[in-house]
């Protein structure tokens, strides 16, 4: 039986993109469902059937049901160990995880000023001072990364990984903020955007015909 994951706009939903490129990426296969957000008590419904936390993104996996991005991918990297979602390395793994929680719980200003909307005309937004320790932190955590496992390969730990998949949506955001990226981050973000699965997510996102007026506020 296949894995299921329930998803909203990816225009929109950041929380989204982290699991679903987790799996893409890595070549899991599962099976899309899309649950439109904001758009009405039957849609709200609809995602009640999955998860009773009634948010996306969920993960259906035969009776087991797991819900909130960081979970998702922790069960997928248990579930997968094959993918090797978390570095093998006991240090760099508590590495990897200290920095995908850090993303999971903070940044707050970052996301409040500068929600994810692909469709959103590139133009840059005065930032509170809050919002620009965040993206000064981001870069630095970015940039540390690849100075200690750059030799592994490209990405945050090496090769493409949990890490990398709670970090996707800042690269979004940074380019339609049009927020300056250090010479030493850039790299990392040139190769976050060529990465199939997050070109494919994008793509789509920027198919997506639904406005919702209340994420259109930036």
């Amino acid at each position: 039986m296949a894995l299921k994951l329930v998803i909203g706009n990816k225009n929109y939903s950041s929380w989204s993109m982290r699991p679903w490129l987790a799996l893409r990426a890595n070549d899991i296969a599962f099976d899309e469902i899309f649950i439109p957000l904001y758009t009405g008590e039957a849609d709200k419904h609809r995602i009640l059937d999955f998860t009773r936390s009634g948010k996306v993104p969920a993960l259906i996996d035969g009776d087991v049901t797991v819900w909130d991005s960081l979970s998702i991918i922790e069960y997928v990297a248990e579930r997968f160990p094959e993918a090797r979602l978390w570095p093998e390395d006991r240090a760099s793994r508590a590495h990897a995880r200290s920095i995908s929680a850090e993303m999971h719980s903070g940044f707050m200003a970052l996301r409040n000023e500068c929600g994810m909307n692909l469709h959103r005309p590139v133009r840059a937004i005065a930032l509170s001072a809050d919002a620009r320790a965040n993206v000064a932190r981001i870069q630095e955590i970015w940039i540390d990364c690849r100075e200690r496992y750059g030799n592994l390969g490209p990405f945050l730990f090496g090769k493409f990984g949990a890490a990398d998949a709670m970090f996707a949506p800042v690269v979004h955001r940074l380019r339609t903020y049009a927020i300056a990226v250090e010479p030493a981050a850039q790299p990392y973000v040139e190769t976050m955007m060529a990465l199939p699965a997050f070109q494919e997510w994008t793509r789509a996102g920027l198919a997506e015909t639904l406005v919702i007026e209340r994420l259109e506020n930036v």
